[in-house]
């Protein structure tokens, strides 16, 4: 007794609802020996969850079963077969020549996709961990820029405090050149007060040289007139005198004349009326000069006290103008230098002011040049990151859209071939029906 076994077998993938796989296989059994031969084909199949269905052909007679699972084979009892003539046509199957040649060609490709496609998954996870290492660094990085933000926040609030102190610095220092301003005109106007008081002072000072010139000559021309007066005091004393020797003399002459009358009786004169007329002429003559020099000596003297007394008055209130002048002056020196003291402290004050002003505006403008080359390096790096992040995005995308492709090429070679298995396995089924039939 000897056994022979053939065996074929046909693997293919067809995706129905449940996107499973299904398997169909051929074997043969035959034994010779003296009690008869057996040959058994069966087929199985099943696409999803749609169920399955076996068939088995044998001779020793014809038997027939049906079953609805995986591969589950019954033997039926020996029952009565009708064959249908027309399955007992051959077949005209138009097979292909090179479709071995193709079916070879086009497993190599798909031996070459699938390792394509298992380095495609590998860099894909080397991918997915750079990409989950860079959304770690990204988050590191979201949470420097907070920290970050609320640095810049922090000297933000600073340099927005240095911008008030500053601002607040220049309103003093405008307020304080105002001031400056100001003081300045005031200083100028005691100047020009002090100038017009020095020019006053130097006018006065002039009129009471001038006044004294003419005091001096009023009292030179006083001197003259007392002189004068004295002179003509002596000179009127000095004709009363001799006013009076010649009456003497004329009244000694007419005593003689009279002697000589008294004597000469034979004329007829008056000599005595004589001598009282000429008498009374020159005392009138006498008293009238006298009194003609007194009443000029009476009004060179009024005249001249009153000079005296207006220019005595003249000058008692230069000197008040003068004293007055010389304390405006000295007051006006002493304000000149309380201004010119808080000019000068107003001065250093500006100065340190903008001394001050200056350093803080270098030193502002020093911490906003760091802040912003910090900024502008913090933007460099998160534009880089961003960059390599949108690559990797870009490299992800195109992998996945390269992926997805493979995938339909794949599934559409996988439909190909289990519509190929099917038609094959149709013309198994039909070969080993005829054969069953011979």
């Amino acid at each position: 007794m000897s056994v022979k076994t053939t065996t074929f077998s046909t693997v293919s993938s067809a995706r129905g609802p449940s996107q499973g796989f299904s398997s169909r296989s051929f074997s043969g059994y035959g034994g010779y020996g003296v009690g008869g031969g057996r040959q058994t084909f069966a087929v199985r199949s099943s696409y999803g969850e749609l169920g399955s269905s076996g068939a088995a052909f044998g001779y020793l007679g014809f038997g027939g079963g049906a079953g609805g699972g995986m591969a589950n084979e019954v033997m039926a009892p020996i029952t009565a077969v009708s064959v249908n003539k027309s399955l007992l046509a051959p077949l005209n199957l138009e097979i292909d020549p090179t479709i071995q040649a193709v079916r070879t060609q086009e497993k190599e490709q798909i031996k070459t996709l699938n390792n394509r496609f298992a380095s495609f998954i590998d860099k894909v996870r080397y991918l997915e961990q750079q990409n989950k290492m860079l959304e770690t660094k990204w988050k590191l990085l979201q949470e420097q820029t907070t920290s970050r933000s609320s640095i810049d926040a922090m000297f933000e609030a600073y340099i927005a405090n240095l911008r008030k102190q500053l601002d607040n610095l220049g309103h003093e220092k405008v307020k304080l050149e105002s001031d400056l301003h100001h003081m300045t005109g005031l200083v100028e106007d005691f100047k020009t007060k002090y100038e017009d008081e020095i020019n006053k002072r130097n006018d006065c000072e002039n009129n009471f040289v001038l006044i004294k010139k003419d005091t001096d000559a009023a009292y030179m021309i006083k001197v003259e007139l007392e002189a004068k007066l004295d002179a003509l005091s002596d000179e009127i004393e000095f004709l009363r005198q001799l006013y009076d020797t010649e009456i003497q003399e004329l009244q000694a002459q007419i005593k003689d004349t009279s002697v000589v009358v008294e004597m000469d009786n034979s004329r007829d004169l008056d000599m005595d009326a004589i001598v009282a007329e000429v008498r009374m002429q020159y005392e009138d003559i006498a008293n009238r000069s006298r009194a003609e020099a007194e009443s000029w000596y009476q009004t060179k003297y009024a005249e001249m006290q009153h000079s005296a007394g207006r220019y005595g008055d003249d000058l008692k209130s230069t000197k008040a103008e003068i004293a007055d002048m010389n304390r405006r002056i000295m007051r006006l020196q002493s304000e000149i230098d309380m201004v010119k003291a808080q000019r000068n402290n107003l001065e250093a004050q500006i100065a340190e002011a903008e001394e001050r002003g200056e350093l803080a505006v270098k030193d502002a403008k020093l911490r906003i040049r760091e802040l912003e080359e910090a900024l502008q390096r913090a933007k460099q790096d998160m534009a880089t990151q961003v960059r390599q992040y949108q690559e990797l995005m870009n490299i992800k995308l195109a992998l996945d859209i390269e992926i997805a492709t493979y995938r339909k090429l794949l599934e559409g070679e996988e439909d190909r071939e289990h519509a190929q298995k099917s038609m094959s396995t149709a013309t198994d089924v039909t070969c080993g029906l005829k054969w069953s039939c011979y």
